[in-house]
């Protein structure tokens, strides 16, 4: 199959999977996406740099970060096209959108510009078959002295292992697999490219953080 095909495949699964789900997405996802509050505060995105999303959802991340770094230009896509129908209608005009594919995907051809200051990657990496390829092409993106930004599940070891057994149950019916080797991937992408990485662990393990810094 090749990467085109791929591509479609995912995109009309994830319309499927959150035709509905958008929305409640918001309301059920804060009692167990954590991390990205936090995420948002350290972001450091000052007046005049760019940010963006990628897998922006329904626009809660960038609403966010408009709203706690006002003066950044903001930018999100995502390979759902019903998920942007909220982001576009939450974010209004003020915000860029695109429906794009983060395997794949060129900053010029979706927003005509050659880097980010900021990228964000939300829980989106548990979500994409070709994560690996996703994020290196998020810290391809990055302009100079860009940060890229990542938080999405741990290993969870920290709960209890009935707690962790029903979580992980949860997650697979809406096709997400942690990457528990994000941290290892992502230090092989630093080395690749030229960049700094830093890494965090969340309370109990249940997520975790990197950071790519250009």
């Amino acid at each position: 199959m090749t990467g085109s095909a791929t591509s479609q495949d995912h995109a009309a699964l994830m319309d499927k999977v959150y035709r509905g789900q958008r929305h409640i997405y918001d309301l059920t996802r804060k009692y167990y996406l954590f991390g990205r509050d936090r995420l948002i505060r350290e972001l450091g995105a000052e007046p005049g740099m760019s940010v963006l999303e990628a897998g922006c959802g329904t626009g809660r991340n960038l609403e966010r970060v408009a709203r706690a770094w006002p003066g950044a230009a903001c930018h999100g896509f995502d390979i759902s096209g019903e998920m942007l129908k909220s982001a576009r209608a939450r974010l209004g005009p003020d915000v860029q959108l695109a429906l794009g594919d983060a395997t794949r995907f060129e900053p010029r051809d979706l927003f005509g510009r050659t880097g980010f200051d900021r990228i964000i990657l939300s829980y989106t990496l548990s979500m994409i078959p070709g994560w690996e390829a996703a994020l290196r092409q998020a810290a391809h993106a990055l302009a100079p002295g860009g940060v890229l930004h990542a938080v999405d599940f741990g290993d969870l070891s920290g709960l209890p292992a009935p707690l962790r057994g029903a979580l992980r149950a949860w997650l697979t019916k809406f096709h997400v697999s942690p990457r528990l080797d994000l941290p290892m991937v992502a230090a092989r992408i630093a080395g690749e490219l030229g960049l700094r990485v830093e890494v965090k662990r969340g309370a109990l393990g249940y997520y975790q953080m990197v950071r790519l810094i250009r």
